[in-house]
């Protein structure tokens, strides 16, 4: 996301609230093939396929893509006045957010045929959801909670680290009755608890891919994040990565 902010910024405001809360490291355990044109902005698992939203003007699309070779196996390119965000199924829906459009997409889910538009107030970043609730990010410290049928947002999360407000709140998704939320050009994942919004762990992906060696190290970054409930596989990758990786979670010693 092209965003006009600096990490410094970001670092800095949540660098104390990091400290005291437990960190998890990573362990490899599978690498996949992600194509390098997908600036990714939403991505779920469902049903041994990966749907994946991308963004860039001119460039945004929703794809579902065949996990063990990076395949895209069905697309749907969005006008290019839209800004691609993040993507969650709901029942035989998909519902996509865009960037400051200010205007999403419901799509069925089998076809990715367009089926109706819906308006929401501000920047549009991040989808995901439990059994009964949506959850939006907008890149604030702010969950928005939306009903999943009309759209309408119904209440909201205040995410905190230690009391410190958590910003930056990109890619989601619902896992083991967490939030997990990409914090914008960071290497970590905050693990959140959604009754109260507190931060209660952080992983750190550092190390996992060089993006020094992509073409666009300021903008290609890690986000996207993808579970599979049923065999209880954690997936990440980035925007433009060449891979996206299974990884399981490896809590590291208290300092």
């Amino acid at each position: 996301m092209l965003r006009l902010t600096t990490a410094l910024a970001l670092l800095l405001c949540t660098a104390t609230a990091w400290a005291a809360i437990p960190v998890y490291g990573y362990k490899i355990v599978h690498v996949y093939p992600h194509a390098t044109s997908a600036y990714t902005e939403g991505l779920f698992y469902k049903d041994g396929y990966l749907y994946e939203s991308t963004g860039q003007n001119g460039e945004s699309t929703v794809r579902k893509v065949a996990l063990k070779t990076g395949a895209v196996l069905q697309q749907y390119d969005l006008p290019p006045r839209y800004f691609g965000e993040g993507i969650v199924d709901w029942k035989n829906r998909l519902v996509q957010l865009t960037w400051q459009s200010q205007t999403g997409f419901v799509y069925d889910l089998a076809s990715f045929k367009l089926q109706r538009t819906f308006s929401y107030p501000g920047e549009g970043w991040a989808l995901t959801r439990d059994n009964q609730h949506l959850y939006m990010s907008d890149g604030s410290a702010v969950l928005r909670i939306l009903d999943p049928q009309s759209l309408v947002e119904t209440g909201s999360i205040k995410v905190t680290a230690d009391g410190v407000p958590v910003t930056h709140l990109n890619e989601l998704e619902w896992v083991k009755g967490q939030i997990y939320a990409n914090i914008w050009l960071t290497s970590r994942i905050a693990r959140i608890d959604p009754a109260s919004g507190h931060v209660t762990g952080w992983i750190d992906l550092g190390g996992l891919l060089d993006v020094n060696r992509l073409p666009d190290p300021g903008n290609d970054v890690l986000n996207g994040i993808a579970y599979d409930a049923a065999h209880d596989r954690l997936f990440v990758t980035g925007k433009r990565w060449p891979k996206l990786f299974e990884i399981k979670l490896v809590k590291q010693p208290s300092h």
